[in-house]
């Protein structure tokens, strides 16, 4: 596969429009072109009178690929990342504590890897967090474990689900695609600056949350962990309190969220450790 850079395409273009400016740039005949696919989009309005996509395209080809590139400065081979998923035996089931982005991919990843994962999230599940939500903007009360802060999703979840990232890692396209495969739009898939929107967000976390629980994993909404045990400076166990009361649970990884940092805090100084924590979890 070819990626393709600097394809000027009109607003309304189509897949012919793609095949041929794919090829014009290629220099190539439009019959070499096995199949297109946009990777990456931008609007460029700088000229009110024209306005169009600057987009980067991937194109499979039927005619040697690394001849053609060879001869074209914009376009480079394309290999696939493909994610190495990890398989566990009987370990004991690890916890992912907060529920935000990278507690649920945690999460997801750890239930798909057999691991049977506990993800436990001192909020609310998305739905009840909306409703603690509007309540605080229409009547000002605020309920300190479930609001824009805190709750299934994260702090993201009502900041219209934007997915910026300076990195350019690859695997942050795995991120894409699993967001994607639960209910998100494609476009968020090659727009320069993809977003998904809450009200739609909010049914992506959940089928996240489902699949997580379809594979085995359970999730605990409302709990909160409030000590950590260590010996030979390794956690040996957590302590959360819950509706039902505590429940001590063996074997841990965490994810930091901003409602474990409290907890996280009290655990490190019990246990004798030096006062930067702060600098610990940044």
């Amino acid at each position: 596969m070819i990626r393709v850079s600097n394809i000027h395409l009109s607003l309304d273009y189509d897949d012919k429009s793609v095949r041929k400016a794919v090829a014009k740039q290629l220099r190539i005949e439009g019959k070499a072109i096995k199949s297109v696919k946009i990777f990456r989009r931008s609007v460029d309005a700088r000229k009110k009178d024209n306005i169009y996509f600057l987009t980067t395209v991937d194109a499979e080809l039927n005619i040697n690929e690394e001849k053609v590139c060879k001869k074209c400065g914009n376009a480079q081979i394309a290999r696939k990342y493909e994610y190495n998923q990890m398989k566990f035996g009987n370990a004991p089931s690890p916890v992912i504590v907060g529920a935000g982005p990278a507690g649920l991919f945690a999460a997801l990843i750890l239930a798909r890897s057999g691991a049977n994962p506990i993800l436990i999230e001192r909020g609310r599940d998305v739905d009840r967090r909306t409703a603690d939500v509007n309540r605080f903007w229409t009547s000002g009360l605020l309920d300190t474990t479930s609001n824009v802060q805190f709750g299934e999703g994260g702090a993201g979840t009502f900041s219209d689900g934007k997915l910026n990232s300076g990195t350019k890692d690859i695997r942050q396209r795995k991120v894409l695609e699993e967001f994607v495969s639960h209910g998100a739009p494609d476009e968020i898939l090659y727009n320069a600056k993809p977003h998904i929107g809450t009200d739609m967000l909010k049914g992506t976390i959940k089928n996240i949350r489902n699949e997580i629980i379809e594979l085995g994993g359970r999730v605990m909404f409302e709990t909160k962990l409030v000590s950590m045990a260590f010996s030979d400076n390794k956690l040996k166990a957590i302590t959360v309190e819950t509706e039902n009361g505590d429940e001590i649970i063996e074997r841990i990884r965490r994810e930091v969220n901003n409602d474990v940092r409290d907890e996280l805090k009290v655990a490190y100084y019990e246990n004798g450790y030096p006062n930067t924590l702060e600098e610990h979890l940044e």
